[in-house]
C-alpha cells in the first residue's frame, strides 16, 4: 500500500473536530489516480503518481510506472531524455523487456541518435519479441528514417596519460652516422590533460529518401605544457540516399589539426559510407575515403591517402553484442620514406551488468613503408597493439547523465627507434545516462 497525501486526502464528518487524515490508496488505486490525471491534462499530478509507484519494492509495479511515466514524458510533454533515462532503468534491471528496448530505439530517434537506436533495435530481435511488439519494432525500425534535421552532443572529461606526445621512452636515437641525443620534447612525456569531443549536423530534406548532411566535427587535449596541446576541427556536406534498408551517404571533407598551438596537418577530400543490414540482428558497414594531406611541418610528409574499411556489428543478445572491422590504408607521401601501406583489425564486445555497461575493444595494425628514410638504418615497419576497457556507471547518475571511465594500453613496436612507444591512458567523463 502506498500513502499519497499530496495528491488525495479525505475528511472524516461524523463528530466536530476531526481532523482532515491522508488516504491509503493502494498500487492499483494510484495507478488508475495517474492515468486519469493524464487523460485530464493535469500532467505534473500524473508524474508524481507515477514516480511514487516507480519507488515501490515490486519490480513488476515500479517497472510499469517508470514505462507509463517515460511515455507521458516523451508523447505529451516533449521530454524524450528524461524518458530514455527512465526506459535505461528497466532495462538495467529487467534486459529482456523487448517492448521497453523497442520503446528506448524510439526515444535515440526523436534525439536524433541513429546509431544508438539501430543499436537498440538489433538487441531487441535478438531477444526475441511478441507478434504485438514485432509490428512495433517494424514501425519504429522505419522510423529511422524519419530523420531529425540538427542535432548535437558533447563529451568532457580528464586524461591522465603517460605519453601524451607518443614518443620513444630511449634517451638516444640511432642513425646511419651516429646515436643521437633526444631532447625531452621528443621523449615521451606524461601529464593529465582535459578532453572535449563535439558534434553538429543539419540535415536538409531534397527529396524523400534523399537528404544533404552537414556536419561538423572537433576535438581537443589540453594539458598545463601547451606544447603538447591537440586541436581537430573538420567540417564534412554531402547528400545521404536510402535504398530499400540500405543507406549510402556522400561527403565532402575538409579537416585542419593543430599541435602545440601551431597549424600542424591541412586536408581535403571525399568518402564514401554505405550501411546495409545483413539480418535483423546484423549490419554490414563499408567506409571509403580519399583525403590530400598537407603536413605544415615537414613538406616532404605531405601526401595523398586512401583508406578502406569493412565492418560487421551484431547483437548476440539483449545485452550483449560485438563488432569486427577490417581496414586498409595508404600514404603515398612526397618523400617515399615516408610513403606506407598499413592494415589493421579491430575487434569490440558490449555487455550490459545491471546498470553498468561495459565496452571490451582491441586492435592489432602492421604498416610498412616504402622506402628507408636516409637518416635511419633500417625502412620502418611498424606493429602496433591496442587493448581497451570502458564502462558507463549508470546506478551514478548525475540527472540525465551517468559516469564514464575508460583505460587504455597501446603499444607500437617499430624497427626506427623514434616511432617505439608504449602508453597507458584513461579518460574519466559523463556522458548521457541512456
Amino acid at each position: 500500500m502506498l500513502a499519497w497525501p499530496a495528491i488525495v486526502s479525505a475528511q472524516s464528518t461524523s463528530e466536530p473536530g476531526d481532523s482532515r487524515h491522508a488516504r491509503v490508496l493502494s498500487p492499483a488505486e494510484l495507478f488508475a489516480l495517474a492515468d486519469d490525471a493524464r487523460e485530464r491534462g493535469q500532467f505534473k499530478a500524473a508524474e508524481n503518481a507515477y514516480r511514487a509507484l516507480a519507488q515501490h519494492p515490486q519490480i513488476d509495479l515500479r517497472t510499469e510506472a517508470r514505462f507509463r511515466l517515460a511515455l507521458m514524458l516523451a508523447d505529451d510533454l516533449s521530454r524524450p531524455t528524461d524518458a530514455a533515462v527512465l526506459l535505461r532503468m528497466i532495462l538495467d534491471e529487467q534486459p529482456d523487456a523487448a517492448r521497453v528496448r523497442v520503446e528506448l530505439a524510439r526515444m535515440q530517434v526523436m534525439l536524433g541518435n541513429y546509431e544508438a537506436a539501430g543499436r537498440e533495435l538489433r538487441a531487441a530481435q535478438a531477444a526475441g519479441v511478441p507478434a504485438e511488439v514485432d509490428r512495433l519494432l517494424r514501425f519504429y525500425t522505419l522510423a529511422l528514417e524519419s530523420r531529425k534535421p540538427f542535432g548535437a552532443n558533447l563529451q568532457v572529461g580528464f586524461a591522465p596519460d603517460s605519453n601524451i606526445n607518443r614518443a620513444t621512452s630511449e634517451d638516444t636515437l640511432s642513425t646511419i652516422i651516429g646515436d643521437f641525443d633526444l631532447s625531452e620534447d621528443a621523449r615521451a612525456t606524461s601529464g593529465i590533460g582535459a578532453f572535449a569531443r563535439a558534434q553538429g549536423y543539419y540535415r536538409q530534406a531534397a527529396g524523400s529518401r534523399l537528404d544533404i548532411l552537414y556536419r561538423l566535427n572537433g576535438q581537443a587535449r589540453v594539458y598545463e605544457d601547451g606544447a603538447f596541446n591537440d586541436y581537430a576541427l573538420s567540417v564534412q556536406a554531402g547528400p545521404q540516399m536510402r535504398s530499400g534498408s540500405d543507406e549510402i551517404t556522400l561527403s565532402a571533407i575538409a579537416s585542419q589539426r593543430w599541435f602545440g598551438g601551431k597549424p600542424f596537418l591541412s586536408s581535403y577530400g571525399a568518402s564514401m559510407n554505405y550501411r546495409h543490414p545483413m539480418d535483423a540482428r546484423t549490419r554490414l558497414t563499408v567506409d571509403l575515403a580519399g583525403n590530400v594531406v598537407d603536413d605544415r611541418l615537414n613538406d616532404l610528409r605531405d601526401n595523398d591517402r586512401v583508406n578502406l574499411a569493412v565492418g560487421v556489428d551484431r547483437a548476440f543478445s539483449a545485452r550483449s553484442g560485438g563488432g569486427l572491422r577490417v581496414a586498409a590504408d595508404r600514404q603515398m607521401a612526397r618523400d617515399p620514406g615516408y610513403s606506407h601501406a598499413s592494415g589493421e583489425v579491430q575487434a569490440y564486445l558490449f555487455r550490459e551488468l545491471g546498470s553498468v555497461t561495459v565496452v571490451l575493444d582491441s586492435s592489432y595494425s602492421h604498416l610498412e613503408a616504402d622506402r628507408r628514410l636516409f637518416l635511419y638504418p633500417r625502412r620502418r615497419i611498424d606493429d602496433r597493439f591496442e587493448l581497451g576497457i570502458a564502462g558507463t556507471f549508470r546506478a551514478l547518475r548525475v540527472g540525465q547523465f551517468a559516469p564514464t571511465i575508460g583505460v587504455d594500453w597501446e603499444k607500437n613496436t617499430s624497427t626506427v627507434g623514434i616511432y617505439d612507444y608504449q602508453r597507458l591512458s584513461a579518460e574519466v567523463g559523463m556522458s548521457a545516462a541512456f
